[in-house]
């Protein structure tokens, strides 16, 4: 039995003695805060409603750097776009910012987060090479405070997805348009896939789906090329064309299509009547929409600058208490000559996308809500606005 204070000066001793003991037994008992680690997040699929830009702000991190990086895969020009959107909204809010290359190395990748993290750096915006292995070093950024955005996987305060069977319809569905009424009903087609990296497989079994409504269709390889750029789409499209010479569609991401359209031409087997197209809308893509005779016929745009610009906004947010959105969806978009002219002026001014809500809300779509208190709360599982 505990015996009472016998003068004024015990009391206080006592009492400041059952304060503490008090605290410590409402922390073992409170619930996730930003005062507790975050543990592993959301790791069961959630339908998240609308951001709500009205959402109560929060603590500001404390102890971080005010410093945007970009942990950037490799040098394809889409993640360059995401590199350019982000820093103009790190200028815009005065944020420190710097771009770290893992040149396709998910080793390299690993260690470069590690060491932002011993650098208490505020804010990561990451393009993952290898999801799972990455995920302890973001999960680490995370528990220490920082805001990180990720470009498809998870874990992160904020997911940047596209629709992403919807993304790989609009393109086939433009692919078939043209067998149709190009080709006579028959085609040879070859998909340069991403299915090993599980969260952009849903665009090709769109491509899948589609193109075996076709019955003139064959799809004469189905092959995911080593490194998702240039070389890697033209390493490959050598490869198939030792098997099969005549090839009429070539479906895809942009840089590995443009890559294949390469190989093509070196055997001189381009045709003006062939169908390449492409997701990203990248600008050599672009450039090839608009050539005369070029077999490169459509690009779906995921407008890389202007979801850049918006992560970027977000990363600033964050490191000032405010909420930010869970998770984007950057919209599919096929480019044709007639929108290509608005497409570029949009893409070169990501800010003006941004603050111009009609046209932000064409590119963009945000979901959940998140702050420095609540991060307990971040994804840790593939998350997607198509999932019900």
């Amino acid at each position: 039995m505990t015996r009472a204070p016998s003068s004024a000066a015990q009391w206080r001793v006592f009492t400041r003695l059952h304060m503490r003991v008090a605290a410590l037994a409402l922390l073992a008992v409170a619930p996730p805060s930003a005062a507790r680690e975050p543990g592993n997040g959301i790791t069961r699929p959630v339908v998240l409603p609308p951001f709500d830009p009205a959402a109560r702000a929060c603590t500001r991190p404390r102890g971080l750097r005010n410093e945007l990086v970009f942990v950037q895969d490799n040098e394809r020009e889409f993640v360059q776009g995401i590199a350019r959107g982000l820093a103009v909204a790190a200028s815009d809010r005065g944020l420190a910012y710097r771009v770290v290359r893992s040149n396709n190395n998910a080793a390299l990748m690993i260690r470069q987060v590690n060491g932002l993290n011993a650098q208490k750096a505020g804010a990561i915006v990451v393009a993952p090479i290898d999801p799972p292995s990455l995920s302890p070093s973001l999960r680490r950024a995370i528990r220490g405070g920082a805001y990180v955005g990720a470009i498809v996987p998870p874990p992160a305060t904020t997911i940047l997805n596209a629709p992403q069977y919807q993304t790989g319809k609009v393109l086939a569905e433009a692919a078939a348009a043209h067998i149709r009424t190009r080709l006579g009903g028959k085609a040879k087609v070859v998909l340069l896939t991403h299915d090993n990296l599980q969260f952009l497989a849903p665009r090709f079994t769109a491509m899948r789906d589609t193109l075996r409504r076709l019955p003139g269709v064959t799809i004469v390889a189905d092959i995911s090329p080593v490194t998702v750029d240039r070389a890697g789409g033209h390493r490959t499209m050598k490869m198939i064309l030792l098997a099969h010479p005549r090839v009429d569609v070539v479906l895809g991401a942009d840089t590995v299509v443009l890559g294949a359209l390469d190989a093509l031409r070196q055997a001189r087997k381009a045709r003006p009547d062939q169908f390449l197209g492409g997701i990203d809308g990248e600008r050599a893509a672009v450039a090839e929409l608009k050539k005369a005779g070029s077999p490169y016929k459509a690009s779906i745009s995921l407008a890389s600058p202007i979801f850049g610009y918006a992560m970027g906004r977000f990363a600033s947010d964050w490191l000032s208490g405010k909420s930010v959105p869970q998770a984007m969806d950057i919209l599919p978009k096929a480019l044709t000559i007639a929108n290509i002219a608005q497409y570029e002026r949009d893409v070169a001014d990501p800010r003006a996308v941004y603050a111009d809500p009609r046209r932000r809300y064409s590119y963009l779509r945000m979901y959940g809500n998140i702050c420095s208190d609540t991060r307990d709360r971040y994804l840790n599982f593939p998350w997607s606005s198509e999932r019900k």
